[in-house]
């Protein structure tokens, strides 16, 4: 039988569960020995019994697979193998359970038959009754199952969901990154363009002194022959 989950797991409500639970499955084990003892009605009332107390476990292990999805990764293999002993646990005591409501005999007393052409005026009603119950119990199986694909299918998409944010987040960092290198690249072209203006303009001057200097000579030379 599982332990209590550990301070480690890092859920209180998680354990508060997991206690509750064992509670449930010692008063169902005590109710599954009494079961053989009893005959007729007070058999029939305490399977009834035994049938909620299995219901109420159900549901405390459906609120645990919702609750284990907070704890931490790290704890997470102890915590699923926990689980699926209780539901080992609450399976093994469904199916003694069940046959322990199949011994029909020992349900109806002494009123109970299955032999041929032996009038029994309860015994359509019972075998109604009976009926009821087996479609009852093969509905809420499937109920359970349909939570239990509803449970998994909603973590896959809380999962699904948390890549996706992880991705727009990746994205926007990059978005980010591509703007800042847009923003540089404007800078340098902008740069660049200063400094060939700045070429171009020494160039025309120094063309312009060379120019001058040129027409200074000729202008000397030019004077000395006269």
């Amino acid at each position: 039988m599982s332990n209590l989950i550990d301070s480690e797991a890092g859920s209180e409500l998680f354990g508060s569960y997991e206690a509750e639970l064992k509670l449930v499955q010692a008063d169902l084990n005590q109710k599954l020995d009494q079961i053989p003892e009893l005959e007729g009605e007070p058999r029939k009332a305490a399977i009834g019994q035994a049938e909620r107390a299995i219901d109420e476990a159900k549901e405390i292990l459906d609120q645990m697979r919702i609750e284990k999805q907070n704890i931490p990764q790290a704890a997470k293999s102890k915590v699923n193998s926990r689980f699926r002993n209780y539901e080992t646990d609450i399976d093994v005591l469904k199916r003694k359970l069940a046959s322990l409501s199949s011994d029909k005999r020992a349900l109806f007393g002494s009123r109970y038959t299955d032999e041929e052409g032996t009038s029994d005026p309860h015994l359509e009603q019972r075998q109604q009754l009976l009926s009821g119950t087996d479609r009852l119990e093969r509905s809420s199986g499937r109920l359970r199952e349909s939570q239990r694909i509803a449970l998994e299918t909603e973590d896959i998409g809380r999962n699904t969901l948390a890549d996706l944010g992880r991705q727009r987040e990746v994205i926007t960092h990059t978005h980010q990154g591509l703007l800042e290198s847009e923003g540089h690249t404007d800078r340098s072209i902008k740069t660049l363009r200063g400094m060939a203006r700045r070429m171009a303009t020494n160039r025309i001057i120094t063309i312009a002194i060379i120019t001058v200097l040129v027409l200074l000579i000729i202008a000397v030379i030019v004077s000395k022959f006269r």
